[in-house]
């Protein structure tokens, strides 16, 4: 095989040596932190694995790591990057004594605790965020004051957000108080602060919000603060997604 024939999408070869998702490797790119033989790159280039030298941030690219699939109950309070400008603590502090390089499937915004999956592996990662397998995420929502029956259909047949209309979402009733009301809402997208947006536009005040499930993965007991391993059958349930 010639030197072009086994050149690779540079992208591909971040995520492949469990660095980073596809998606913020390109991201990395675009922000001239990635360099191919001394140059930086631009997207769409690609390299030879054995023969090129691609550097990050100036540290050459390591070969692939042991694959690593963590559950994290994410605190309330801590951003999901792995640096932050602003000096908040980072979900990665709470996994600091796991030896491989991890990133997060997707985000979850500072006021919004639960559910995160961290792994170095970016293949996976890359196809349970792309957009057309619609991957089911629910999220436990307290509001003030009652769900109207309009507000819900609305959340449910889709809402008119700043960037477009949402997809149909399922919501389930679990519990009203005097003062507050608590239920799932499940998506199948991942926009930007998307069930905050979604319930301030039907005209509801969200107080708490906590993931409890993505895919086929359900928090259940994991303390807040804590992470546990998958398993190797709940690795395979989310390939299968």
């Amino acid at each position: 095989m010639n030197q072009a024939a086994a050149t690779v999408r540079i992208q591909k070869l971040i995520a492949r040596a469990g660095l980073a998702s596809r998606r913020e490797a390109e991201r990395w790119i675009e922000q001239g932190r990635v360099t191919l033989n001394g140059k930086r790159v631009s997207l769409g280039d690609q390299a030879n694995p054995h023969h090129d030298q691609v550097e990050i941030d100036g540290r050459p690219l390591s070969k692939e790591q042991n694959k690593c699939y963590l559950m994290l109950n994410k605190p309330l309070g801590y951003v999901t990057t792995a640096h932050d400008p602003q000096g908040r603590a980072t979900v990665f502090d709470l996994v600091a004594q796991v030896p491989e390089r991890l990133f997060s499937i997707g985000r979850l915004d500072l006021n919004t605790g639960g559910l995160l999956l961290l792994t170095n592996d970016g293949a996976l990662a890359n196809s349970l965020l792309h957009p057309r397998f619609g991957i089911p995420k629910t999220y436990r929502v307290k509001i003030s004051g009652e769900l109207d029956p309009l507000a819900q259909q609305n959340l449910e047949h889709g809402v008119e957000l700043e960037d477009g209309i949402t997809a149909p979402a399922q919501v389930s009733r679990m519990r009203v108080s005097r003062r507050n009301t608590w239920f799932d809402l499940t998506i199948t997208e991942g926009r930007n602060r998307q069930v905050r947006r979604m319930c301030e536009a039907v005209g509801c005040s969200v107080s708490m919000l906590n993931r409890v499930r993505f895919g086929n993965l359900e928090l259940q007991v994991l303390q807040v603060g804590k992470f546990r391993h998958l398993s190797a059958a709940e690795v395979e349930s989310l390939r299968r997604l």
